[in-house]
């Protein structure tokens, strides 16, 4: 396995890496979590090198200057920008005191993506996602924008991030009745020690077959395998602001360095196996500031999860979901009738709840 075995991004003819490139890093910023410009060319020059192909940013990372540092380095590369998947994200207000400065209505998002794309110095997006949840704006009026965008060129693809489950269902429905252009992606936070999209999210984009694109895939660094139980983190940039593991995450995160030692890998290796290894297509995102991080992350390539450390982790990283979910069960299971499944195994088991049928 490596960088350049594509997979499809959703229900779509768009191939990407098995890993997309984070550039919420790329950057210096006030909070220190970024990296020089240098650093960040390294960063993409080495990913783009092995064969990656998926890069994402969003307008206000590092205060705009995520998106100019990809810009300026495609600029100076002829014919690079073609052979890429550049994605970047809108909603984000960058104007403080103008109410139109941001969000999701018609006039703000072209606003947004003329913005977008003169930073990235491209005439395109492949892939634009809708950052956040406008709750000012009409979901169809920004459906029909994105429409419009698509069909005059300026993107490709969309997609939605950080959007509660309902109104994404309500979005796609709309769209496929109106034959606007459909989500293709949900970018999600997920984690073995952020499971909770498991609810209602991630069987809404199985159903649909929209992929994940998981955000902070190793939690803050907590599964980056430096976190150790009585190790304080004094060289993380987040570590003074997200504080450290809490007793019930350090749990997994010991379960997750004992199969790393097994396998002779890291922990981010397992941690990032683990959510490639989940039903559908799920294409976690890699942030680094170091390409050091990019090149130990991409470990989790070459590691390969038995089915026992699968359950071992799915059982000791175990969310607490909302209601409805706990009423399903096992999303594996098949309704019952009578003792007997609709695929016709005979069970002995009666459930105190019943458990429904999920579609994949």
């Amino acid at each position: 396995m490596s960088l350049d075995h594509y997979v499809t991004l959703g229900r779509s003819g768009l191939r990407v890496s098995p890993f997309a490139l984070g550039a919420m890093t790329f950057g210096e910023d006030p909070g220190g979590a970024g990296c020089s410009v240098e650093e960040s060319e390294r960063i993409l020059a080495a990913y783009l090198d092995l064969g990656g192909n998926f890069i994402d940013t969003a307008n206000f990372y590092t205060n705009t200057h995520s998106e100019s540092i990809l810009g300026d380095w495609f600029a100076a590369r002829p014919g690079r920008r073609e052979h890429v998947v550049l994605a970047s994200k809108f909603c984000t207000n960058l104007f403080p005191g103008d109410p139109n400065g941001g969000g999701a209505g018609r006039s703000s998002i072209i606003a947004q993506l003329e913005q977008t794309l003169r930073r990235l110095r491209t005439d395109y997006l492949d892939l634009y996602w809708l950052h956040n949840w406008d709750r000012q704006t009409p979901i169809e009026e920004t459906l029909r924008t994105l429409d419009d965008l698509v069909r005059a060129g300026k993107i490709r693809y969309i997609g939605f991030s950080n959007t509660p489950a309902w109104l994404t269902a309500q979005a796609q429905t709309t769209a496929l009745l109106k034959d606007w252009t459909p989500l293709i992606a949900l970018q999600v936070e997920y984690s073995l020690l952020a499971r909770t999209v498991e609810g209602e999210l991630a069987p809404l984009a199985r159903d649909q077959g929209m992929a994940l694109v998981p955000w902070s895939p190793l939690r803050n660094g907590f599964l980056s395998g430096k976190y150790r139980r009585d190790n304080q983190v004094a060289d993380s940039a987040r570590a003074a602001f997200v504080g450290g593991p809490s007793e019930d995450e350090f749990t997994v995160i010991d379960a997750v360095a004992a199969i790393a030692d097994e396998l002779g890998t890291t922990s981010a290796a397992v941690a990032l196996a683990w959510l490639r290894a989940r039903q559908g297509t799920v294409v976690p995102i890699l942030g680094a500031r170091r390409v050091e991080h990019l090149r130990d992350n991409l470990a989790a390539l070459r590691v390969t999860l038995t089915p026992e450390h699968l359950r071992t982790l799915d059982e000791v990283s175990a969310p607490d979901l909302n209601y409805p979910a706990p009423l399903h069960g096992d999303l594996r299971t098949m309704l019952q009738f009578a003792g007997t499944t609709v695929d016709g195994h005979t069970s002995t088991v009666y459930p105190p709840l019943l458990q429904s049928p999920v579609r994949y």
